[in-house]
């Protein structure tokens, strides 16, 4: 995969929990309140990565990213990560409690008989 690695890995979270989407979690529909769940703490982590990156603790190694750099040297794919992955955490949380009302409208119902 080369460079395009750590996108295509992204690119395969999103693909994996968009049907949760479609199942009903209605995360990408509320778009106000998935910024407001992921944006601060992407934020936070953006900015210690840039610190890290300039004092030297970490990189990201050249053959496994584009080469695409924002401010502060922070790779395209670390952006990303930043907004794809608590995305897919929130689509998963979302499902889970759907799925738990159900299953208690479920066991609700089935002790009413």
């Amino acid at each position: 995969m080369g460079k395009a690695e750590y996108l295509v890995v992204l690119a395969a979270c999103v693909l994996v929990t968009l049907p949760l989407e479609i199942a009903g979690a209605r995360v990408y529909r509320q778009p106000r309140r998935l910024a407001r769940a992921v944006l601060p703490v992407a934020l936070v982590f953006l900015v210690w990565d840039a610190v890290a990156i300039a004092a030297g603790v970490w990189d990201y190694a050249p053959e496994h990213v584009t080469g695409i750099r924002a401010p502060f040297s922070v790779p395209l794919e670390e952006i990303l990560f930043f907004v794809v992955i608590p995305v897919c955490g929130v689509l998963t949380y979302e499902i889970v409690q759907l799925t738990l009302a159900v299953l208690r409208r479920l066991v609700r119902q089935e002790a009413r008989r």
